[in-house]
């Protein structure tokens, strides 16, 4: 095994996975031989994720990335999360055959397309590798394509949606990731740049005036619905047990998910709404067919626009 600075690189790319508001809500601490992945518990989203969730599943991201990014560098990567410690995900790593993979090499360009997409359906092979790269240890991932399936989805997403929306909390946490200029998600390097989502770069005095305004369930409704509408289809993950080493499991399966996706040029993003609701949940598993599964994530995707990328913290910031 070589230096840090080896391991160090590989932090970088674990940086770059998704996370909740990409919050990053994640702390790096590099030994030797092995990495931790530490819970930032400053970054938590109390309102859209009171069980910590999305932070859990953000942990299961940033590893997964590091194990893609550690097979390109001839090293053989292990995970285990710890369940009676700190909830850490610890990565240790052995001299191994170097590969590198579409996946990994999709890394730098994953992103969530907050857009409408063409509509047009995938082909079957496409939707075999995004199901496989989706499934894991105690994770599956259900692939919905047809009218009737999607329907169902649209009607709990607006269940959802209507109901954050009407939540003075929820809007005002939300506002609080908002980025709405280049130099303001420059400066924070975290945080829902608002191009990252077709929307115009404002000072942020004039964004906090005017984002309570449009945030209204009628309009955002109907945007989600356009998006969804739009869209090949949706994966919905799940879980078999409802625990934190399950959402970090569900991280790594997403993550490969949103890799293998972006290198057959196929765009996602989230609709959480149906999930994030915890009134609404158990109704959506029903609606699936999912007896005591936990649905986790639901990820629209289909073929679209690139659009601009979300900021990332340095190193710096992120190194204990």
């Amino acid at each position: 095994m070589d230096n840090p600075s080896r391991l160090n690189d590989l932090v970088r790319y674990g940086t770059q996975a998704a996370s909740s508001h990409n919050t990053q809500c994640w702390r790096f601490r590099v030994n030797e031989q092995s990495i931790t992945i530490l819970p930032d518990l400053s970054r938590r989203c109390p309102v859209v994720d009171p069980d910590d969730h999305h932070l859990y599943v953000s942990l299961g991201c940033a590893a997964e990335n590091i194990l893609q990014a550690a097979k390109a560098q001839g090293l053989a990567g292990q995970a285990r999360f710890d369940t009676v410690g700190d909830g850490a995900v610890h990565l240790t790593f052995a001299p191994g055959e170097s590969k590198t993979t579409p996946l990994f090499e999709a890394i730098p360009h994953r992103q969530c397309s907050r857009t409408e997409y063409d509509g047009q359906p995938l082909n079957p092979k496409e939707l075999a590798l995004l199901t496989a790269a989706g499934s894991g240890d105690g994770v599956r991932v259900v692939m919905l394509t047809q009218p009737a399936d999607l329907a169902i989805v649209e009607d709990f997403v607006v269940q959802g949606n209507t109901a954050q929306l009407k939540n003075p909390a929820f809007v005002q946490e939300l506002m609080a990731w908002v980025r709405f200029n280049p130099a303001e998600a420059e400066r924070r390097g975290d945080g829902l740049y608002s191009a990252a989502s077709g929307n115009p770069s404002l000072p942020r005095w004039l964004g906090k005036l005017i984002l309570p305004l449009v945030l209204r369930p009628g309009s955002e409704n109907e945007k989600c619905i356009r998006q969804l509408r739009s869209s090949a289809g949706v994966a919905v993950f799940v879980s078999a047990v409802n625990d934190p080493a399950h959402w970090v499991a569900v991280g790594r399966c997403y993550e490969r998910f949103a890799l293998q996706a972006t290198a057959l040029g196929i765009r996602h993003a989230f609709l959480n709404q149906p999930v994030e609701e915890t009134a609404l949940r158990p109704a959506f598993a029903q609606a699936l067919g999912l007896n005591a599964e936990r649905p986790d994530l639901v990820v629209r995707f289909g073929r679209g626009p690139e659009l601009p990328r979300s900021p990332r913290r340095s190193l710096d910031d992120v190194l204990v």
